[in-house]
């Protein structure tokens, strides 16, 4: 038991990167952990669990891939939430934009990319837990660089700045002050809302500071119960949460990249915010 407990955080971390989806996440572990604990005389346990968690996450995501084919509105994976003091590990690799890009890569490019990239295995090792030769891996890495990197966003490395022209952002919303919520957007800023066909939210993306500053203004004046919000760490990002009597009916991430905000990404599907609890 203590050697999976050991291993868990790593697998989670993949996993959830593999999938975007923690609860299916938790799922892939749990079944892992059942077959390690029926397993005997393995040499390396880390090295085995991340090979059945992978295999077991490149199963899913076919059945994942065509549930969302069906998804209403733009799609995001469920958000990690944690409190403003908490450095996500990795966060430029599990911010929502980011693992939206790696939903355009093949199943096999997408766990090769990680594998490699983020959590450092050499091609010896990942060809073993995928079933290629090492050269193939190489191969299905290059392929997912030239997608990612040609559409990544690297955030701003400043992470103070970005929490508190959030928060600057939030207030001018709150306020219906445009002027001020336009000056804090870039001219291309998008806003992407995912509200799963459960509650209202933009069926397509928003582009442009005064159309994602005049639908944000929008979405908090809108008339219902008062909405409180608290500043939490989503995804990596800095962002908040909205609040109904307690209850976590939204998680917002900001894109912030030299001193203006770049994207926005709102999930607020209920199913995928169930496990997320306010931040203190």
């Amino acid at each position: 038991m203590d050697a999976f407990l050991a291993a868990r955080p790593a697998l989670f971390a993949l996993a959830y990167r593999m999938l975007g989806s923690a609860s299916e996440a938790e799922d892939v572990l749990q079944e892992a952990w059942l077959r390690w604990d029926r397993a005997s005389g393995l040499d390396n346990d880390a090295a085995w669990l991340t090979t059945v968690v992978t295999r077991l996450c490149l199963d899913v995501l076919g059945s994942a891939r065509a549930r969302r084919e069906t998804y209403v509105g733009p799609w995001l994976p469920e958000p990690l939430v944690d409190g403003p003091e908490v450095a996500v590990e990795l966060a430029d690799s599990v911010s929502l934009a980011f693992l939206v890009l790696l939903e355009e890569l093949s199943p096999a490019e997408r766990a090769a990319f990680l594998l490699r990239e983020v959590f450092r295995y050499d091609y010896d090792e990942v060809g073993s837990m995928l079933e290629r030769s090492p050269a193939a891996c190489r191969q299905l890495v290059s392929r997912a660089h030239g997608h990612v990197d040609a559409r990544r966003t690297r955030f701003t490395a400043d992470k103070q700045q970005a929490r508190e022209l959030s928060l600057s952002f939030l207030f001018a919303c709150q306020t219906g002050d445009l002027a001020a919520c336009t000056s804090m957007l870039a001219a291309d800023a998008v806003l992407v809302s995912d509200g799963g066909g459960k509650v209202s939210a933009a069926r397509r993306p928003v582009f442009g500071a005064d159309r994602v500053a005049r639908f944000l203004i929008g979405v908090v004046a809108k008339p219902g119960p008062p909405i409180s919000y608290v500043e939490a760490t989503v995804n990596g990002e800095a962002g908040v949460v909205g609040l109904v009597d307690g209850v976590v009916i939204m998680a917002v991430a900001v894109e912030v990249v030299e001193g203006q905000i770049t994207g926005i990404r709102m999930v607020s599907n209920p199913d995928k915010l169930v496990g997320i609890s306010a931040p203190a």
